[in-house]
């Protein structure tokens, strides 16, 4: 089955930058989506970025335009977040997630099936 493992989170100040990285064993990264999503306390995950890990297209959240940036590593089965112009309402845990792909776009963000563990981003002055 495998599973995903994010890292990279952390603290850091408004206009800040980090990479969350995501590393895949296993069967989770042939033929899928891969997705970051974050989530506030009593609030519902948000769908923040995803990409194919075929072809590439990407997709993000309005939030996010412009500021980050999903890639992948196939060697490596890893997708990474770079987060740039951090700001305080990007705080939230942000979790890696996948699904299968199954040819249509990976912005279908209730198709995420499998979830890792989650890393903790703060931007606070």
């Amino acid at each position: 089955q495998g599973q995903l493992v994010e890292s990279g989170g952390g603290s850091v100040q408004p206009g800040g930058s980090l990479r969350l990285s995501c590393v895949a064993s296993g069967d989770m990264y042939s033929n899928r989506c891969m997705g970051w999503f974050r989530q506030i306390p009593g609030k519902e995950r948000e769908g923040v970025a995803s990409i194919n890990t075929i072809f590439g297209p990407t997709y993000y959240a309005d939030s996010v335009k412009g500021r980050f940036t999903i890639s992948r590593d196939n060697a490596k089965k890893t997708v990474y977040l770079q987060m740039n112009s951090l700001k305080p309402e990007d705080t939230a845990k942000y979790y890696c997630a996948a699904a299968k792909w199954d040819g249509n776009p990976c912005n279908n963000w209730s198709a995420y099936h499998s979830w890792g563990q989650g890393t903790q981003v703060t931007v606070s002055s």
